[in-house]
């Protein structure tokens, strides 16, 4: 039986993750579970699944879990950065699933890896903001990364029906969100709950909204580059509306290969957790016979210009794209209590990645130090209006 600690629970990914080990737990068994502020999900998930170890993101939130709680499990509850690493870490664990969203995954990671724990890797934001100290300490701990995005599943299965010296370019698959056909017109005045109308995935709110302006596909760009060691130059990205094929990759030959399914997250969460078998699901087939209407086109860079952001990012590395990340969240933050308008996002995100650039990609403190400055000259632009 396979042990795994989860941080990122209550989440959409971590939900999902969830579903998949109730549907095998005789193969795996939670030992930690960290989450946010969603407390009574947690408590749930506590009672159902029995960790080890559990984190919250306040002493507050620790302290009204702590009160809710069946006594056995009260010394059992954690909170803070400090805790979320102790339930990534945790020693009972052999593999540690990465779902929490945002920046707020990275020190748990790294933590992980640090403990020689195998990653199921959801949390882009890690390898965004910093790929190579990620890579590098996953090399030098012996420790597999799996991928748990669709595409960068999809990526990593094609990627099987050849040799990396012989690729000559991996290509995202986007959706292209609600907004795939409005006009930039239109999308000055799209709101919130327009935003979050995700055509064909059931996602959180934060990456709904970047799933909507296409940073989703800027952050899974740079991701990509860590995962598989390419270049800007050799990762293409095209809008596929049906979300069937989740990416492809294509060879010297002029083979590609693609991974094909249903928009379902536990197909490539349960490839991760079983890997190099797969795990029987009792999700529904792909029809391909109602598949015949697959397009694919490329996105406009004009419309939707955080696509464009990430690209630069990645090709001048640095702290860049940590700035890029730091300053996207605070934006949308603020588009989603009405502060900002949509198309302000990525304004706000290339006017901050002109003020915040110092530091290197090889020094954690320097990145976090860059996520820190690029927060607060996000928070003042906004404030000006």
């Amino acid at each position: 039986m396979k042990s795994l600690s989860l941080i990122g629970s209550t989440g959409s990914v971590g939900c999902n993750v969830l579903d998949v080990i109730r549907s095998f737990s005789d193969k795996y068994r939670i030992v930690g579970l960290a989450a946010g502020n969603n407390i009574s999900k947690l408590h749930d998930q506590i009672l159902e699944f029995d960790p080890e170890v559990v984190s919250v993101a306040s002493k507050k939130g620790a302290e009204q879990l702590r009160n809710e709680l069946p006594i056995r499990y009260r010394d059992r509850v954690r909170y803070g950065v400090e805790g979320s690493q102790e339930v990534a870490s945790v020693a009972a664990a052999d593999m540690t699933i990465s779902a929490i969203v945002g920046a707020a995954g990275l020190l748990p990671t790294l933590a992980a890896i640090d403990a020689g724990k195998d990653i199921g890797l959801a949390n882009k934001e890690t390898l965004v903001m910093a790929g190579k100290l990620v890579m590098d300490s996953c090399k030098e701990n012996e420790v597999k990364l799996l991928p748990i995005d669709s595409e960068h599943s999809a990526i990593f299965q094609a990627l099987d029906a050849g040799h990396p010296a012989d690729v000559s370019k991996i290509i995202l698959t986007a959706s292209g969100g609600p907004f795939r056909e409005k006009t930039i017109q239109e999308l000055k005045k799209v709101t919130p709950a327009q935003a979050l109308a995700h055509p064909n995935w059931d996602m959180g709110k934060k990456i709904s909204i970047d799933s909507a302006s296409l940073m989703n596909k800027g952050l899974e760009v740079i991701e990509a580059k860590w995962l598989f060691n390419v270049s800007a130059e050799e990762i293409q990205v095209v809008v596929h509306p049906q979300s069937i094929v989740h990416s492809l990759v294509e060879f010297h030959d002029g083979s590609v290969i693609a991974q094909l399914g249903i928009p379902d997250m536990r197909i490539p969460i349960a490839y991760a957790l079983s890997y190099p078998r797969r795990l029987s699901l009792s999700l529904p087939g792909l029809n391909l016979a109602q598949c015949s209407d697959l397009s694919f086109y490329e996105p406009d860079y004009e419309k939707f210009p955080a696509l464009s952001l990430a690209f630069k990012a990645l090709r001048k590395r640095g702290v860049l794209p940590a700035v890029l990340n730091a300053a996207n969240e605070v934006a949308v933050d603020a588009f989603l209590d009405k502060k900002i308008p949509f198309l302000d996002i990525a304004a706000i995100v290339a006017t901050v990645m002109e003020r915040v650039q110092d530091g290197s990609e090889e020094n954690l403190d320097d990145i976090m130090a860059a996520d820190k400055q690029a927060r607060k000259v996000t928070e003042m632009l906004i404030h000006k209006g």
